[in-house]
């Protein structure tokens, strides 16, 4: 019988075998494009391009004669992490109408590396009308994001814009103790920057946000943007719907825009302030998916 021997350890000036590093093993990363158009004929809205990829998927309810058309995204993956990419586009043509919103919030979990990416580009044509409308994104600790908003539109178009971030789950005595989040927004009307707005937490959130300049304690941010020709008529209905707020608000209008902050305590007060002006600005409820 053949008697087993020990592998012999490695000579001098040779190296062992390469072994993946365990601790930061090459994890497969979520990948996701999806990519809407809309165009209008006889003054009805239709669909003219629908693309998706990756986890990255569209639904498209229906709606009443006459009524903007709606696209629900969702991500399938249920969430990104460090290395996750997110690509969102949406064409709105000259004469059109249409709401995008998010199926639920995004989920940006805690990662071994890397920093997961949201894009979102949007061009609305002559005389069009987008809503975009996306639920809240959930920052958990140890977390990277990097998002992005960027939009080109006509000088007669209107841009409704809705962007959230909360800092974990309050119900759950979630804290935020070390992240990096990189928002920014760049919107251009007839190629002229007009909107540029950055937002970076880097570290502790929990003590960036306690600071009376930042947050006072809130844990949920949001910016509400209308480019409209009629945006500035609009900013007497924008503060009365504030003035209900459950946290700190405020609105200004310029320029053919109207601008909106908010904060608030948790996730669940900064929703109904939103939700609540908006509503109050377009005239009609929120997509269905904000109510599931």
């Amino acid at each position: 019988m053949t008697e087993l021997q020990p592998n012999p350890l490695p000579r001098e000036g040779i190296s062992p075998p390469q072994h993946q590093n365990l601790a930061h093993p090459d994890l497969e990363r979520v990948r996701g494009h999806a990519r809407l158009g809309f165009d209008s004929t006889g003054g009805e809205t239709r669909l003219v391009e629908f693309y998706q990829s990756g986890s990255a998927k569209i639904r498209m309810p229906r709606i009443g004669a006459g009524g903007a058309r709606e696209a629900v995204l969702l991500n399938t993956a249920g969430g990104l992490t460090g290395g996750d990419h997110l690509v969102y586009e949406v064409s709105a043509g000259a004469g059109t109408r249409a709401v995008v919103s998010t199926q639920a919030a995004e989920r940006i979990y805690r990662r071994s590396r890397g920093v997961a990416r949201i894009e979102t580009n949007i061009v609305v044509g002559e005389g069009a009308h987008l809503d975009w409308l996306p639920q809240e994104t959930i920052i958990f600790d140890n977390s990277a994001l990097s998002r992005r908003l960027c939009a080109d539109i006509a000088p007669d178009a209107t841009l409704f814009a809705v962007e959230s971030i909360v800092l974990g789950r309050a119900a759950m005595g979630e804290t935020t103790r070390k992240i990096l989040l990189n928002d920014s927004w760049r919107i251009r009307r007839a190629g002229e920057l007009i909107f540029a707005d950055g937002l970076r937490l880097d570290g502790d959130a929990s003590v960036i946000m306690a600071g009376g300049a930042t947050g006072k304690g809130a844990i949920a941010i949001a910016t509400v943007l209308l480019i409209s020709p009629d945006a500035e008529d609009r900013i007497a209905a924008a503060r009365a719907a504030l003035d209900q707020s459950q946290g700190e608000s405020g609105a200004s209008a310029w320029n053919g825009m109207l601008v909106a902050r908010l904060i608030a305590s948790n996730g669940q007060h900064l929703r109904s302030d939103i939700i609540r002006l908006v509503e109050g600005l377009r005239g009609v409820a929120m997509p269905r998916v904000w109510n599931c």
